[in-house]
């Protein structure tokens, strides 16, 4: 794909959405991180329904670690893998409140140091809580740069990389959150709905849909 092509592609997007943001519920980058953890392999969906009585009970490391391990899988049982998200999340606590005086830190290798929080999340926190322009490879964004040829790569890494490179600099803030809904609702897995998508034309997967 060219880079007129590109260029076009997120000139669309950003005239159909000038401000995207993050589908999580949150209010300070502390609980955005919450938030973000408690999403590895769960629905937006359901961890805004136990975010929304858990930042009730607790919305700063302080109050998450009073709340202790056993009272947080209370609240977010319903969620995949609660137990070891649980455990990360005190653990997670107590290194803010120890290192970082109760603050979500603001660089990449002081979040990666942090209990469950991967390279992923930490794009996600950087880009959508302190406005770096990061991006972070979930499935969404893997397929939607694959499959349209946008960033094609074999890894998330690879594709990231790519993406920061191939990015014009102007839409690079927001490209996270453009892509990440274009695959959730439109560049969906199973069958792409081609027909609805507002960047059809410029597209290169070679097995479009109509219908």
């Amino acid at each position: 794909m060219n880079a007129e092509k590109r260029r076009k592609i997120f000139e669309r997007l950003r005239q159909a959405d000038p401000n995207p943001t993050t589908e999580l519920n949150y209010r300070s980058p502390f609980e955005l991180l919450i938030a973000v953890i408690l999403s590895a392999q769960a629905t937006d969906k359901s961890v805004n329904k136990a975010t929304g009585q858990l930042f009730q009970l607790a919305d700063t490391p302080e109050k998450m670690l009073a709340l202790g391990e056993e009272g947080l899988k209370k609240v977010i049982r319903h969620i995949g893998l609660y137990n070891s998200k649980a455990k990360n999340i005190i653990q997670t606590c107590r290194i803010l409140i120890e290192k970082h005086h109760g603050e979500v830190p603001r660089t990449r290798v002081e979040l990666e140091a942090l209990p469950g929080v991967g390279r992923k999340t930490a794009n996600v926190v950087l880009n959508t809580a302190f406005g770096e322009e990061t991006i972070a490879v979930d499935t969404h964004i893997f397929r939607v740069a694959n499959r349209t040829r946008l960033a094609p790569g074999k890894t998330p890494l690879a594709v990231e990389k790519k993406l920061l490179k191939v990015v014009p600099k102007p839409f690079r803030r927001h490209a996270h959150h453009w892509l990440i809904l274009l695959g959730r609702y439109t560049c969906v897995a199973r069958k792409p709905r081609c027909g609805a998508c507002l960047i059809e034309d410029l597209c290169e997967y070679p097995n479009k849909t109509r219908d």
